[in-house]
């Protein structure tokens, strides 16, 4: 066994690599940009060394700083994790001709499979069937276009050296093709340095499956059986599960020999992954699943094979890195109930997914017997540099709706603040009846987006809440010296037993300022939020009793935030009246993250419809689409192409359009 490890990589993937190579008794050794200098996985290192500035082209993307960090450090192997340098074949050769140990295939199989058009080749060349499309040199618009009408539309646009769903675009109609193409061929650029592109027939009712396979250096190569990755959002996974719904023995059998055949074929040693495309519309079929590409790395979502087999994987391949043969032989590998595993991003579903950084305030995930990989704690940041995901929380039940129903609780527990997460929505999926009954593709969040995107809250547990709160207020026996009503408000005197009493208090919900009004008869406190909500509360020793548990809450001297659902709403009691407040209703477009403006697509005094593109913003390593929040005329823009941007800043202005028949 080798004896330490630098791990070239951060967050939820260092952590994961640095658990089991400490219980194999492993020395880890953390490389970090001063954006991590504090994050978990540097303080859980054994030792971590600085490697350069927060950006992750000036230090986790260059192997010189890594190499150096493991000379320094004397490491004697190098494990990748994912994403990053993780599939350059150069940097694996890097790392053997400087003596040391590449915890990963050989670059050669790197090379083979990196690229998609030229691992499809290979793979024709293996007998493995594959996806119908163009694999040209050619890579003019002209004849991209041609080859996207003769496969016919929808067609796919992929990055070929892609990954992660990053240079990936789906055309529906032949007028959108060049527009996309140039959006498609940016990100490849951005995200791997080369912005050639394959074209794929699009398969209408698609099933993403994966199998989990693995090699050693002596000839060995097994399966650790399927995956389904089918529930994505714009081409990035969001749940993943084992073993695949639907899928019977027979199909089973010819997909997974598939996998290794495909292995077998570029000489693979270490953990891979074989991609698969599936037309569903007549169920799981040997004859309709075709290879897309393969992933020369550990997955993201590689903890629900470890659940339903009960093997370590990076445990695996730090054997097999050390040159043992794999622990078990197929007939050894058995599969044992079903998990899944959700991905916890910080963005926020209520603004089309944007991603949201900051500080964690408040981060809390579930406990029990939900497994949960964290890249952050509480007290930490969530910045614009890298990758939002910031937890996989992964269950593993008997059956499929077991697994189903222990996710969707673990996703409704989840409790973060000031930060946005999509935990609610992570419910929403896998409590979803057409999801419990296994109808999916990847289609099937969009075909479903507005009801798993809707905020829902119970009011009586969020207005007992409240209630609790101004009752914080009244109680208090110093004056409040907020700006209530125009001027200072002193709540003395509010008490439960005096005569009736009333105020009316503006503040705000979620940011939307919302008129409460509160009134105090013996021991009753009632109210109203603005047209919606009213409720009646007993108050009995400056407590208030219901029937209901108020939820999870948090306060601050004038502000409360209450989680429900993997959701959270926040109620700021410092609202002033007439308080001027910008928001998409207003027509302003701000900038939801620091970030580069890459595209503007409008120009002022346009007129534009609602959801249409206004300006593309490139932040978190992807490309991110501001759109028009109503029917109008740009009446400002102060955006520009490759201008840097802060978060909130005003990069655009809307006036509705006016109704001329009126």
């Amino acid at each position: 066994m080798i004896s330490s490890v630098l791990i070239a990589n951060r967050g939820e993937i260092a952590r994961r690599i640095i658990r089991t190579a400490r219980e194999l008794g492993v020395r880890t050794i953390a490389v970090y940009s001063e954006a991590d200098a504090e994050a978990p996985f540097v303080m859980e290192a054994d030792m971590a060394i600085l490697i350069g500035p927060a950006p992750a082209r000036e230090s986790y993307l260059v192997p010189e700083k890594i190499l150096a960090a493991a000379r320094q450090s004397g490491a004697e192997a190098i494990h990748p994790g994912y994403g990053f340098l993780s599939e350059n074949a150069d940097f694996a050769q890097a790392v053997i001709d400087a003596g040391l140990v590449w915890v990963g295939p050989p670059p050669s199989a790197i090379r083979a499979m990196g690229l998609k058009d030229a691992a499809k080749k290979v793979m024709i060349a293996a007998g493995v069937p594959t996806t119908p499309g163009y694999l040209g040199d050619d890579q003019s618009v002209e004849r991209l276009s041609a080859e996207a009408q003769l496969i016919g539309f929808p067609v796919l646009i992929k990055a070929v050296a892609g990954g992660g769903g990053k240079g990936m675009r789906k055309v529906e109609r032949a007028e959108d093709f060049a527009a996309m193409l140039a959006s498609c061929q940016r990100e490849a650029a951005a995200s791997f340095g080369d912005d050639r592109v394959l074209l794929e027939k699009y398969v209408t009712r698609p099933r993403h499956i994966e199998v989990q396979v693995f090699g050693d250096s002596h000839g060995n190569v097994v399966h650790l059986f399927e995956r389904d990755c089918s529930l994505q959002r714009r081409h990035q996974k969001v749940i993943e599960e084992a073993p695949a719904p639907g899928m019977d023995e027979a199909t089973r059998a010819a997909v997974c020999d598939a996998a290794v055949k495909a292995a077998q074929a570029v000489g693979y040693v270490g953990a891979g992954t074989v991609e698969f495309i599936a037309d569903a519309s007549e169920g799981l079929r040997a004859d309709r699943i075709w290879f897309m590409e393969m992933n020369t790395r550990l997955q993201v979502e590689h903890p629900v094979t470890e659940m339903v087999t009960g093997q370590d994987l990076v445990e695996w391949q730090l054997r097999v890195a050390s040159g043992e043969p794999l622990p078990l032989s197929q007939d050894e590998i058995i599969l044992d109930g079903w998990a899944m595993e959700a991905r916890l991003y910080a963005e926020n579903p209520a603004t089309g997914f944007l991603p949201s950084t900051g500080p964690l305030i408040h981060f809390r995930l579930p406990e029990g017997d939900v497994r949960v990989d964290s890249a952050v704690e509480e007290g930490g940041e969530v910045t614009p540099f890298y990758d939002p995901m910031i937890a996989k929380l992964i269950a593993h039940g008997v059956d499929r709706e077991d697994a189903a129903a222990r996710l969707a609780e673990a996703c409704r527990l989840v409790e973060v603040y000031p930060v946005k997460t999509n935990a609610a929505f992570l419910a929403k999926c896998a409590s979803h009846p057409d999801f419990i009954d296994g109808a999916i593709d990847t289609g099937f969040i969009e075909a479903r987006l507005e009801e798993l995107t809707v905020r829902e809250f119970s009011d009586a547990p969020t207005l007992a809440a409240i209630g609790q709160r101004l009752e914080a207020f009244m109680e208090a026996d110093t004056p409040k010296a907020d700006v209530w009503n125009g001027g200072p408000s002193r709540l003395l005197g509010f008490r439960m037993n005096a005569p009736r009493a009333a105020m009316h208090l503006p503040m705000s919900v979620d940011g939307k300022t919302v008129p409460l009004r509160v009134a105090l008869a013996g021991g009753t406190l009632s109210g109203s939020l603005g047209d919606d909500w009213s409720w009646d509360i007993t108050v009995e020793d400056g407590r208030a009793l219901d029937d209901v548990d108020v939820l999870p809450a948090a306060f601050g001297d004038d502000l409360l935030y209450v989680f429900e659902g993997g959701d959270v709403r926040e109620f700021d009691f410092t609202s002033k009246v007439g308080a001027a407040h910008v928001s998409v209703s207003d027509g302003v477009v701000l900038s939801p993250m620091p970030g580069k403006i890459v595209s503007v697509a409008v120009e002022a005094g346009q007129a534009v419809v609602k959801g249409q593109t206004l300006l593309t913003l490139e932040a978190m390593k992807m490309e991110h689409a501001l759109a028009a929040p109503f029917d109008g005329v740009v009446a400002e823009l102060s955006a520009t192409a490759g201008g840097q941007v802060s978060e909130g800043v005003v990069l655009a202005r809307l006036e509705p359009a006016l109704d001329i028949a009126s």
